[in-house]
């Protein structure tokens, strides 16, 4: 029974292999085909496109046998020639603008597009409170209780040590002008800054 087993399971596996190998043939005869047949047809539009501009410089410009003719009518013909040459140069000027402007056109709606992609109607958005409790409960979950006190670890300051602070002895500096100017002056200054410890 087993042998049966292993040997349908070779076979299947030997089918399938071989369904494989035939699909995967096919699928190389058809994409050789299909190359084959994008050739040809390639071929056949260069031929198309050579007949085209033949045709069209055939119809604009037909050959021009310039010995059988006198001085004026090489001169007349250079002169419709040259306006010829105007007319062309201002259609491809025109046509070149047309261009310009179009791929410009092009590339302002691609952005707009991949803007108009990337946006979506956003809500709007409420300032909430958010307390240090809540954070540690939404971190730790809903099971540990934790209470943090931010402000415990502040310190205190009480009015009474900054008003005194801020009373500085205010002297008037216009006394004893004379007796601090000049070096002595600074030396009693530089001394009273260092004070009596030293």
């Amino acid at each position: 029974m087993l042998l049966k087993k292993k040997k349908t399971k070779q076979t299947n596996k030997q089918a399938n292999t071989i369904k494989e190998i035939k699909i995967l043939s096919f699928c190389v005869a058809l994409q050789s085909l299909m190359v084959a047949k994008a050739k040809e047809e390639l071929e056949q539009e260069m031929v198309e496109k050579e007949e085209q501009k033949e045709k069209y410089l055939e119809e604009k410009a037909p050959p021009i046998h310039t010995s059988s003719m006198s001085l004026a009518e090489l001169r007349t013909l250079c002169e419709e020639l040259h306006a010829k040459i105007d007319v062309v140069d201002e259609e491809r000027y025109d046509i070149e603008a047309k261009v310009l402007h179009n791929t410009r056109e092009i590339k302002d709606l691609n952005i707009k597009v991949l803007d108009l992609r990337g946006k979506f109607k956003r809500p709007n958005l409420r300032r909430v409170r958010v307390s240090a409790d809540a954070i540690l409960r939404s971190l730790l979950g809903s099971k540990h209780k934790v209470s943090l006190d931010l402000r415990a670890n502040l310190k205190s300051v009480k009015k009474e040590d900054t008003e005194k602070e801020k009373t500085v002895e205010v002297s008037d500096w216009r006394k004893n002008v004379e007796a601090m100017s000049g070096m002595e002056g600074r030396k009693k200054m530089f001394d009273a800054a260092k004070g009596p410890n030293q």
